[in-house]
Formats: structure tokens, C-alpha cells, sequence
């Protein structure tokens, strides 16, 4: 899993952290803000070390089809 910081201008630009799948699918976000980056990554790396979770989502694959390149012979 990833932790993701984003921020809107709902937020006045404040920064929250995301934990996210590695199928793009988000686990859980913060209700709180933080005035930097740095901050929300670190809280929400703890979290995640507290949720101590296993991800075993598969990884969205853009295209149906392997390349050509990807194809085994």
C-alpha cells in the first residue's frame, strides 16, 4: 500500500494523507489537515504500520490485452 498526500482548496490548502491499494482503490483518508506534506505522509505512514494490513489487491491494469513485448512466446 501507498500513502498518498493531497490537498484541496476546500482545505485552504492543507494537506491530507491517503492509504491507498495498489489496485488505485483508497482504504482510508484522513479527517484531519496538516500544514505540510511531510506531515500527513508521516501520520499516515503511521496509521498504516497500525493497521498492520496485508494488501493483496490486484494491480489495475490499464489495458485488456498484454503488448506484444509482454507476451511470452
Amino acid at each position: 500500500m501507498q500513502i498518498a498526500a493531497i490537498s484541496t482548496p476546500r482545505d485552504n490548502f492543507r494537506w491530507r494523507w491517503r492509504i491507498v491499494n495498489y489496485a488505485g482503490e483508497v482504504v482510508e483518508e484522513s479527517r484531519e489537515t496538516f500544514p505540510t506534506i511531510a506531515t500527513a505522509v508521516e501520520h499516515g505512514s503511521k496509521r498504516l504500520r497500525m493497521m498492520n494490513v496485508v494488501d493483496n489487491s490486484v494491480p489495475y491494469q490499464p489495458h485488456g490485452r498484454p503488448t506484444r513485448r509482454m507476451r511470452v512466446p
